[in-house]
């Protein structure tokens, strides 16, 4: 564009183009702000006449003024930058809460099933014993209208109970075979219908205290995610805070030290914000050890292909908090209370149940219970994780499916869908084989 051109006007970003899902968007949303100054300033302000040259006093003034809107920029970044850090930990304390919930509720159903289990042994021991002490019963009364080849039996007959009836037995000087057997088995089958009373009242009280703590943890899940997503409405109200400013900012630049030198002192910025901060992917590293430390082998690619292709059916369906499970898409817990979809552990399990393998519910114990696998061998229908602290899997908050092609499937996080990303090599813990 020559001198006599006309100036074109570039209209800066609209704060739509800020919001994005995900870690990093207030960089990106920065770095956005950044490109569109150098375009609005670069191509669209080049001056159409010569302006009569300023002052060295006003040059330095202009010079001193823009370096004080360059420095609330950089304030402005760093700002959204440690919140969107902060937003970031709230969403994880709440998946990790999340996930500790779903421990426990899996926990109390499988002690419940067995509580249920033992109420049933129970019920049967202690109908075997009443027909044991119909039959005893029975015999001691044959003996007694029979001439009595048993002359004890009366004492049988006015026993006050099975204990007293045996007691009473074994005190008898003359016993024939046929009594000691049917009275060894009525023994017998006290002991076990005791016996498993005890157990059924044991895995009841078991029960009934992982579901109290099971409704505990739900309850602190539920705080902890309702706080993350206040925080998160208040980054969004500060990015479009932070778009106004920018304008802002590019208007004092243009009037400060001119259309070309903003121009040239804004392509100086977006080159700061768009300074990419890579993080590159590990070298092999082994995973951090956590309950089955084994390594994976090579794994049934078909069944990790069915797994893959069972989640990529539901791209699309909505993140729902606690949703979803090995049955499909689910009602996610309050506040996703009515949302039916998957979060990112219902997603997996679900895949793998489609491909006939059975696992944790929670990523953690996934990440636990499966066979671990190096980042340099993973493929496609391999579990990889995130973690807060890539040194302990106890403060894993995330799995996704691995796809190849530094892609992965997920369930990312409320407000989202299932959907296909780009790896994230920062807080990787570790990767699991499910198929192995």
């Amino acid at each position: 564009m020559d001198s006599g051109t006309r100036s074109t006007s570039v209209r800066a970003p609209r704060p739509e183009a800020w919001r994005g899902t995900g870690p990093g968007r207030v960089r990106t949303a920065l770095r956005m702000a950044g490109v569109a100054l150098v375009a609005a300033l670069a191509l669209a302000l080049t001056p159409s006449v010569a302006e009569a040259a300023p002052s060295d006093a006003e040059i330095a003034a202009a010079q001193a003024a823009a370096d004080a809107v360059a420095a609330q920029i950089a304030d402005l970044q760093e700002g959204m930058a440690a919140a969107q850090d902060a937003v970031d930990g709230a969403r994880a304390t709440a998946v990790i809460k999340l996930d500790e919930y779903q421990a426990t509720q899996a926990a109390y159903v499988a002690a419940q099933q067995q509580a249920d289990a033992a109420a049933a042994a129970a019920a049967k021991a202690t109908a075997d014993l009443g027909v044991a002490q119909a039959q005893v019963i029975d015999f001691a009364r044959r003996s007694y209208m029979e001439g009595s080849t048993y002359p004890g039996a009366a004492a049988l007959i006015t026993a006050a109970d099975p204990a007293e009836l045996i007691q009473r037995a074994a005190l008898l000087e003359a016993a024939g075979g046929h009594r000691s057997d049917v009275l060894d088995r009525v023994a017998a089958l006290q002991a076990q219908a005791t016996e498993a009373e005890a157990l059924a009242r044991t895995s009841l009280d078991t029960a009934s205290a992982l579901q109290a703590q099971a409704a505990t943890a739900l309850a602190a899940a539920q705080d902890a995610e309702v706080f993350a997503r206040e925080q998160a409405a208040s980054l969004d109200a500060q990015q479009a805070q932070l778009q106004t400013r920018l304008t802002a900012a590019q208007g004092q630049l243009q009037a400060l030290i001119g259309e070309r030198a903003a121009a040239d002192r804004a392509a100086q910025l977006a080159a700061q914000l768009a300074r990419p901060v890579v993080t590159p992917p590990p070298a092999g590293i082994a995973p951090a050890p956590a309950g089955n430390g084994a390594q994976a082998g090579a794994g049934d690619s078909s069944a990790a292909q069915r797994a893959v292709d069972a989640a990529m059916a539901y791209r699309g369906t909505p993140y729902a908090w606690g949703g979803g499970g090995a049955q499909g898409p689910g009602p996610g817990q309050a506040p996703d209370e009515g949302v039916i979809g998957f979060d990112c552990s219902g997603l997996t399990q679900y895949a793998y149940a489609r491909a006939g393998i059975a696992i944790p519910r929670n990523s953690r114990g996934q990440y636990s219970a499966l066979p671990k696998v190096s980042s340099k061998n993973l493929e496609a229908g391999d579990l990889v994780f995130w973690a807060t602290d890539v040194s302990d899997p106890d403060t894993i908050h995330h799995v996704a499916i691995w796809l190849g092609g530094e892609q992965i499937l997920e369930a990312p996080q409320s407000g989202s869908v299932v959907k296909i990303s780009a790896m994230r090599w920062k807080g990787y813990v570790g990767a699991v084989r499910p198929s192995a």
